[in-house]
């Protein structure tokens, strides 16, 4: 195979590498920018299809972003596939910032005080499972409360943000596009 590594990794390598990556971030950083750009979409679309990501993104659910954000694309008619890349803001790093954020907000929406964490130490046991939801309301309550107007507002600044950046790119490249047209059909001219 010509793309096959020659070494296959090893499991602790993938893990690392999943984690961490092998060159640095702002090259990971700007893979994804490039992939957000070249999306074969309206840039509406694509705008509205990350928005949608981003604030499924500001969920507790952590298990349902993706198909949150589906969802709110299909709603918002926006692409799937922007949906999905834009529920990459959450991520193991952004997380603690979000959580603490929603639950602050929803506090304040809620109008409650705030009150220390109930101590789950006690409940982990086999009736964790039966009595979960009873366990975790106290602090899911407020957050899923406090992501919607936080989603809302981090949706809407990567939507203008994506879609003057898209719209952009997509001009500039249809511009090299003309260019390279021209170029070849000037060629093809000089040669007859």
């Amino acid at each position: 195979m010509i793309f096959k590594r020659r070494e296959k990794p090893t499991r602790i390598e993938r893990i690392r590498v999943a984690v961490w990556p092998r060159h640095s971030w702002s090259r990971s950083f700007r893979y994804f920018t490039k992939r957000v750009l070249r999306l074969s979409a309206s840039p509406r679309k694509i705008a509205s299809g990350f928005a949608a990501g981003v604030a499924a993104s500001f969920t507790p659910l952590i298990g349902f972003h993706f198909i949150l954000s589906f969802i709110l694309a299909y709603i918002l008619r926006g692409n799937l596939l922007a949906a999905a890349l834009g529920t990459a803001v959450g991520n193991p790093l952004t997380f603690p910032f979000i959580w603490a954020s929603t639950y602050e907000v929803g506090l304040y929406i809620l109008d409650q005080d705030k009150r220390p964490l109930p101590d789950l130490s006690n409940h982990l046991d086999h009736s964790l499972l039966s009595q979960s939801l009873d366990t975790i309301w106290p602090i899911l309550k407020p957050m899923l409360i406090g992501a919607v107007p936080l989603g809302l507002i981090a949706g809407l600044t990567f939507y203008f943000i994506i879609l003057g950046s898209v719209t952009t790119y997509q001009k500039a490249r249809e511009h090299r596009f003309r260019l390279k047209r021209k170029l070849v059909a000037k060629g093809k001219q000089n040669k007859q």
